[in-house]
């Protein structure tokens, strides 16, 4: 089945949490978009991926078909409008629609860990992910809270490296903003914990270096404050004098384009590149999760894609959750995951 000579590395995207809309995103993404998926294939169980063949079917639509495939670069032999899936031995079938439990996260890491060594061995062009349930994930035993964590594992030991000599960040991006996350999936408290000068000068680091790559020029950062007015002088805490302001003066030492620490409630509109209204910078880093997330997936999240920074790897992800209100349905939107396919190919190149 396989071509030849394939055009490059195939994109393996993991079916998520099969309870929730991963899948039927999916299946949308090659019923709706089958140029930007060509080369594309889904990594998870036949009959999950089937099911949500068949719940996305519109009145009139002819079936989307399932293609089993063997090696990823077969991806490239199937037609469009087919979903490809390469079955993973040993998988559990469908879980009942919108119900958490054991099987479905025991599945979901576990295309995502094949992803990943398949990416890291060179196997595949880069990895994307849908969504999964973080409390199925704990049920099935995982000790990592989601993607990012699950990753960040897997390329340290890959590496032969402890979890901390392989850090990684959280980017989500639209056309209209980006922002990187100093802590990811922490609660406030231990979050707050986590604005350090080493943390944030790591954040900036990473997200230099990545941007770099991605814009061909270093980035024009900007950095959040942590507190109300990036702390009025010291007026409403002293984060941003005594441990913010140093990181982005060690940041601009070495060379990169950083400025902050600014007031949280006003700079994301000043990065946010709009019509009639550029954007001051390329990025904006974020204090903790929900500070960046919140003005990203206000934009739509139909639009937003999750980036990892840091790893030896391409993943993206849509910016959206399981959604087990509404799977089964067909009424997922697939326009995140397709953005996330077009933003990962990008990123590999």
């Amino acid at each position: 089945m396989s071509d030849l000579n394939p055009p490059g590395r195939a994109i393996a995207i993991t079916q998520g949490d099969c309870a929730g809309i991963g899948p039927e995103t999916i299946a949308k993404a090659f019923r709706d978009a089958p140029e930007v998926l060509r080369g594309c294939f889904a990594v998870g169980e036949v009959a999950t991926m089937r099911r949500a063949s068949d719940a996305v079917l519109r009145n009139g639509d002819s079936s989307l078909p399932v293609a089993v495939i063997a090696n990823p670069d077969d991806a490239w032999s199937v037609p469009a409008r087919c979903l490809p899936v390469l079955p993973l031995a040993g998988l559990p079938g469908p879980a009942p629609w919108g119900q958490i439990s054991r099987q479905a996260g025991e599945a979901a890491a576990r295309c995502v860990e094949w992803a990943a060594e398949a990416a890291l061995q060179g196997r595949i062009a880069a990895l994307v992910t849908a969504p999964l349930h973080k409390e199925a994930l704990a049920l099935a035993g995982v000790d990592f809270p989601g993607h990012t964590e699950l990753l960040q594992a897997a390329a340290a030991q890959h590496a032969g490296v402890a979890l901390a000599d392989m850090p990684v960040r959280m980017m989500l991006a639209n056309d209209e903003l980006r922002t990187v996350l100093v802590s990811i999936h922490v609660a406030l408290r231990d979050a707050l914990d986590a604005v350090t000068q080493p943390q944030i000068l790591e954040t900036l680091r990473i997200t230099h270096a990545a941007l770099t790559r991605t814009l061909g020029r270093a980035p024009r950062i900007a950095v959040a404050g942590l507190n109300p007015h990036a702390g009025e002088g010291g007026r409403f805490g002293r984060e941003e004098i005594e441990t913010i302001v140093p990181a982005i003066e060690a940041a601009r030492a070495l060379g990169m384009d950083v400025h902050g620490p600014f007031a949280p409630d006003t700079v994301f509109m000043r990065a946010r590149n709009a019509p009639g209204h550029p954007g001051e910078f390329d990025v904006v880093l974020a204090m903790y999760h929900d500070q960046g997330l919140i003005p990203v997936k206000y934009l739509g999240v139909e639009k937003g894609v999750n980036v990892t920074l840091g790893l030896p790897l391409v993943r993206t992800s849509p910016d959206h959750g399981t959604a087990f209100d509404i799977a089964g349905k067909g009424l997922a939107d697939a326009s995140s995951l397709i953005e996330a396919v077009r933003m990962a190919r990008q990123l590999a190149g």
